[in-house]
């Protein structure tokens, strides 16, 4: 009797020692695949940025717009010159070839005269963060201001004060090859969508098409005029037209201006980069000439490329 009873309270505690494992497991059913990271131990996750999508850049550029840039299209339109199969006439885009259009697309045109050659390219970049921790507008926002101190573009009281020192301590920043304004080290960013533009103007002296034919006379064209080293419309003589931070186009833009005379054609190149939340856009926009008397002047070339980027910029707001 002694040892049925013994057995059965040891039996007892056995079953007991059973359910409570049983009951202890249970709790952790949430993070059952030994995954680090789990529901309750990570972070919140950065927002996705606010454009999911890119616009088609050969057809984000308005014909009207794109008659005041490009002046001898627009001459070659008047005259019925133009070939007639494409849909937008002689405004039709050449798509940029880049890695993947879900992040990155762009559109460039090409103006030849008799006076100058133009080249315009439009280029936009959907950043995405691979960081959690970090959200895409975020991510975008620090690519913009590494663009901009690549440039040269202080964009903020602290840069400017740093470029200062800068360029007192390395005075042989200022070179005499005829550039107005240093483009930091030199170098690009990109996957070769904006480089793609550089690289179609070998060749670029304007008046003569590849096929040897004469272009349109650029009656229009009033931008290239005569003008001394010292004059007024140059960005190193008029702070107005220097490179710098612009506050009126998206979250945040700058302008950059370059004068080059060190090659067979002297040319100015405009470039303005504006960012709006996860997007940044790229605006080039550059004249050639063979005359090297009459310089392509600052002020229209970057206003043209002003209103642009601004009509660029309330479409992404739409």
């Amino acid at each position: 009797m002694c040892a049925t009873y013994a057995t059965n309270a040891a039996l007892a505690l056995v079953l007991a020692g059973a359910l409570t494992g049983c009951t202890g497991s249970s709790g952790s059913d949430g993070d059952d695949d030994g995954k680090p990271g789990g529901s309750s131990a990570s972070p919140t996750a950065a927002e996705p940025g606010k454009y999911r999508t890119l616009p088609k850049p050969c057809d984000v550029v308005p014909v009207s717009t794109l008659r005041q840039m490009l002046p001898g299209a627009a001459a070659a339109e008047k005259d019925g010159s133009a070939s007639p199969d494409a849909d937008r006439g002689p405004f039709e885009g050449e798509p940029s070839a880049t890695y993947d259009t879900d992040r990155r697309v762009g559109c460039r045109w090409k103006d030849a005269t008799t006076l100058s050659t133009r080249h315009l390219n439009v280029d936009f970049e959907r950043v995405v963060s691979y960081d959690p921790a970090v959200s895409d507008d975020e991510q975008a926002e620090q690519l913009f201001a590494k663009k901009a101190r690549k440039a040269g573009i202080p964009l903020s009281p602290d840069d400017a004060d740093k470029e200062s020192d800068d360029a007192t301590e390395s005075p042989e920043a200022n070179t005499e090859d005829g550039k107005k304004h240093e483009k930091g080290d030199g170098s690009e960013e990109g996957d070769g969508a904006t480089k793609g533009a550089k690289g179609d103007k070998e060749g670029k002296s304007g008046g003569v098409t590849p096929e040897g034919k004469s272009t349109p006379t650029d009656e229009a064209d009033e931008s290239a005029t005569p003008q001394e080293s010292g004059d007024p419309s140059s960005p190193a003589q008029n702070e107005d037209l220097a490179p710098r931070a612009l506050e009126d186009i998206g979250d945040s833009a700058y302008i950059d201006d370059e004068l080059h005379t060190a090659d067979s054609g002297l040319h100015r190149d405009i470039t303005l980069v504006f960012r709006t939340a996860n997007v940044i856009a790229t605006v080039e926009y550059d004249q050639w000439v063979t005359d090297k008397n009459r310089i392509p002047g600052s002020e229209d070339l970057q206003e043209r490329a002003r209103e642009l980027a601004v009509q660029l910029a309330e479409q992404f707001e739409d």
